[in-house]
């Protein structure tokens, strides 16, 4: 006696481990898509709120539009003002990148490489860990003054500023990488006559790499946070100056488009660090 089971050709579809397999990324990638924007819209909701509330005086809580109309100011001549102090939106994003990525540039190579350094030796980590340790505990502002009176009031204090808030993240998180590499896999390859500079290479340097890259992050991280400190003498053009001089005014809207340009740059050069850590270290979480 044969028995016939009716299964519908798009339920097997539908319900076959495949077709659910392809549909969890999509919807993984629209959760992605969705929140973020959802959190955008909710937070723009409380804000026109606390500005129609009439808690607050416009000067500390102005308008969503209020803020829109001095970001359409900043970026374009009006009544024959060109931006705020002479430049415009995308002039003042610009020099306060360069900076930031001089600064980040050399911060980073010599944390990587100092991090390597300690991680290696024993006694490098010993003399140098308590300096770092001192400098990140540190404030822009409290060696910006020094660095000014050293250095002047042009290009080369921030950007050592922005260099020096960079190093300690990338050189901890090296140090801490190399440090933590598997020593089985060190003395697999020393067994199989590799020399110390190819243990370094083929087996620290790979493992190091992640948390190297996290360190990076954080170094950027560093450097966009200590941005307005190091635009603080001289910053026109620059982000930072622009939101230190708008502040000395009391205009609140100028300072919001500020902050926002440094937080929307910000998120774009994170994700790109993320996005170039994937295609560098695959295996990341796999070792």
């Amino acid at each position: 006696m044969s028995v016939f089971v009716d299964i519908t050709p798009d339920e097997s579809v539908a319900d076959s481990p495949g077709a659910r397999a392809r549909r969890t990324p999509w919807r993984a990638r629209l959760t992605r898509a969705v929140l973020p924007l959802l959190s955008v819209l909710v937070f723009g909701g409380l804000w026109q709120l606390a500005a129609a509330s009439g808690i607050w005086n416009q000067t500390f809580v102005p308008y969503p539009s209020t803020v829109w109309r001095a970001f359409l100011d900043v970026s374009s001549t009006h009544d024959g003002v060109r931006g705020y102090g002479g430049y415009l939106l995308w002039e003042h994003l610009y020099m306060t990148l360069r900076r930031v990525f001089a600064g980040v540039v050399i911060g980073v190579v010599a944390g990587v490489l100092l991090g390597l350094v300690m991680g290696s030796v024993g006694w490098v980590r010993s003399v140098f860990e308590p300096w770092l340790t001192f400098i990140r505990a540190l404030p822009p502002l409290a060696y910006f003054f020094l660095l000014v009176i050293w250095l002047g009031i042009d290009e080369a204090p921030k950007v050592t500023l922005l260099a020096l808030a960079a190093l300690p993240p990338a050189a901890v998180a090296t140090t801490a990488a190399v440090v933590a590499a598997p020593v089985g896999l060190q003395e697999a390859a020393r067994a199989l006559g590799a020399t110390r500079a190819q243990v370094i290479r083929d087996v620290v340097i790979p493992s190091a790499l992640p948390e190297t890259f996290t360190g990076i992050r954080l170094a950027v991280g560093m450097a966009y946070s200590s941005v307005v400190a190091a635009e603080l003498f001289n910053g026109i053009p620059g982000v930072g100056g622009l939101v230190k001089d708008a502040s000395n005014y009391n205009n609140t809207p100028v300072v919001l488009v500020g902050i926002f340009a440094i937080g929307f740059s910000g998120l774009i050069i994170d994700g790109l660090l993320r996005a170039a850590e994937r295609r560098s270290v695959p295996w990341r979480g796999k070792i």
